[in-house]
């Protein structure tokens, strides 16, 4: 059975219109209930709404007995790292990650700190909408207690890298929850580094939260300026990281992931990487080459940390920035990234610049489409049989996740979004000519898909 109220990162919505507090509270309940009772960890992203979400989730744990940690505004990935330093029976990290102050989330973590599987989301779904909870009589509620533990996250982080040489480093917060862990972490690194705004501000003033190309142009052109050796930019909670290089270009971040996966089979002399069905092919040429394998699953970190720990795999991650470390644990997490990346350059002894080379530039298009959430499934049935009446060559349909229709020269990916009232189109190709000619079919395919519903 599928969730409907989850999506590839939890639950996600517009607030007071799709995520209420009456929802977090239900939500509260049934993981107490699940777990009758229990030890949760509970924090937050710099939202302005997400102390009265945090409100109602934790009067819904308590109300079912469960015993509750705050932890107050940190990255998601301190929630999910905690949660299992604390044997907690699982963890919360009210987020809505990169997407617009006006939403906000609930993402969960089970007792080893991986994401929620599909199959304990149906569970808290199904107690949730029949409304099935173990409250308790007044003498057996729980109780919740505020605690400040991010050191034994930086602690984490500091322990798992082998770092000598002292960078300067320029960082891009977004007024995200990172700005309340990373000062701490470089200081204690020895970095030279600056931040750009570092203080958490759930309105977001500096611009979308999101480190996209677009949104990293002043980061980019500080790192330049300063020469810099590296620029971090960091989504709102602080799972995800984009890196800027020490010329102050930001390469393809499906190139950085290939890179670094490369390193990884190269250090451990083989082994298995995973990403999903939108990355590019360049992660599989040379993952291959190096003398590893690839494997690919659903979009979303979930879907990844699952076939890591099904397949024991040494790394994972999405061309996003959302890069898991199994060594470390089992949430993505953009800060360790940031550390283990810069651990990788030196130990080959070059710049990013030069790690990136003998990664193949291929040409990534995406465009995305708005699509009404009720609407997504029958527009991605009506394109999977229909498809064929739009493309003229030989096509190959992969349906692990949305419909992957691979060509001769590249392949196109139209997947409805997990977290958004949209439809991406993806298409990667050798040359951007053909790229083009690829995204104008998904394009064409997805609107004509609309029409007729």
């Amino acid at each position: 059975m599928g969730s409907k109220l989850f999506g590839s990162s939890g639950i996600r919505g517009v607030v007071n219109l799709e995520i209420t507090p009456l929802l977090a509270m239900q939500a509260g309940s049934a993981l107490a209930s699940i777990y009758k009772g229990g030890l949760f960890t509970v924090g937050r992203d710099s939202r302005l709404t997400g102390r009265m979400l945090q409100s109602g989730l934790i009067s819904g744990l308590i109300s079912c007995g469960a015993h509750v940690k705050t932890l107050g505004v940190v990255p998601t990935p301190t929630v999910a790292y905690l949660t299992r330093v604390l044997g907690g029976s699982s963890g919360v990290s009210i987020t809505a990650s990169h997407n617009p102050a006006e939403y906000n989330g609930l993402k969960f973590f089970d007792s080893s700190g991986m994401s929620y599987t599909e199959d304990k989301q149906c569970d808290v779904e199904r107690i949730m909408l029949k409304s099935q909870f173990s409250l308790k009589g007044f003498n057996e509620i729980g109780d919740a207690e505020e605690v400040h533990l991010e050191q034994l996250y930086i602690d984490s982080i500091l322990s798992s890298i082998n770092i000598r040489k002292k960078l300067s480093i320029i960082c891009e917060i977004f007024n995200g929850a990172t700005g309340v862990v990373l000062p701490k972490l470089l200081k204690l690194a020895g970095y030279d580094y600056r931040l750009l705004n570092c203080q958490p501000d759930g309105r977001f003033m500096s611009g979308s939260p999101e480190p996209t190309r677009e949104n990293l142009q002043r980061l980019a052109a500080l790192v330049k300026e300063k020469g810099a050796d590296l620029g971090f930019g960091f989504d709102g909670d602080g799972d995800r990281m984009v890196v800027v290089d020490e010329r102050g270009a930001i390469p393809s971040p499906d190139r950085v992931l290939a890179a670094y996966a490369r390193h990884v089979v190269e250090k451990a002399g083989g082994g298995i990487i995973v990403t999903h069905v939108g990355a590019s092919m360049c992660v599989d040429e040379v993952v291959n080459k190096a003398g590893g394998k690839t494997l690919r699953t659903k979009v979303g970190d979930v879907s990844i940390a699952e076939s890591i720990k099904k397949n024991g795999a040494l790394f994972g991650g999405e061309p996003v920035g959302a890069w898991i470390h199994p060594s470390v644990h089992m949430c993505p997490d953009g800060l360790l990234s940031a550390f283990k990346l810069i651990e990788a350059l030196e130990e080959e002894g070059g710049t990013l610049s030069k790690f990136l080379e003998g990664v193949p530039q291929y040409y990534l298009l995406e465009e995305k489409i708005d699509c009404q959430n009720r609407l997504k499934s029958s527009v991605s049935t009506w394109i999977s049989q229909n498809h064929r009446k739009f493309i003229s060559e030989d096509v190959e349909i992969n349906l692990i996740d949305g419909i992957r229709l691979d060509l001769e020269k590249g392949w196109i990916l139209i997947r409805p979004s997990g977290t958004e009232p949209v439809i991406r189109a993806t298409v990667e190709a050798h040359d951007l000519s053909e790229a083009e000619r690829l995204l104008e079919i998904g394009r064409r395919l997805i609107h004509t898909a609309l029409e007729v519903q």
